[in-house]
């Protein structure tokens, strides 16, 4: 398995797995929402993502992760959220997350961020399995996340 930086060649391929990463968070599926939602961060240079290319079929991508840059102002420090990680159902049980918070993790340090933040389900227990096992922590025990639709 190669993890690669996804350009505007992979967009339907992420695309197709952003459709599937939404709809495991309750979203119907719609992947020209999908699609528009991906084409637009890489055309913009808003997002970036990383792929799990399948080792025997190349070409076709079996996991994604989606790292937005920002700020932390408390602490005075360039942060990334890892905002989406997918790896495709038939692909799980074979480090393929393993591998690709791993490239965001050395990818954000080269970039010189201190730190990456996350949000998860509460009921992703294999996510969280997976983060935890990789030295994150839960940091937001403290804290309420707020919303406002605008």
């Amino acid at each position: 398995m190669e993890i690669i930086r996804a350009t505007s060649a992979h967009i339907p391929e992420v695309a197709r797995l952003f459709d599937l990463y939404r709809q495991f968070y309750n979203c119907e599926p719609d992947l020209p929402l999908a699609t528009n939602y991906i084409s637009e961060r890489l055309a913009n240079d808003e997002s970036v993502i990383f792929a799990a290319e399948d080792p025997n079929n190349q070409g076709k991508l079996i996991g994604f992760t989606q790292l937005y840059p920002t700020f932390c102002s408390v602490q005075a420090v360039k942060i990334f959220v890892l905002y989406d990680i997918y790896v495709d159902a038939a692909a799980r049980q074979r480090d393929v997350g393993t591998a690709l918070m791993q490239q965001a993790a050395d990818f954000c340090k080269s970039q010189g961020a201190k730190r990456m933040d996350l949000l998860t389900g509460k009921d992703n227990f294999q996510g969280q399995g997976l983060y935890e096992k990789m030295g994150w922590y839960k940091t937001n025990e403290e804290f309420f996340a707020y919303s406002l639709d605008l």
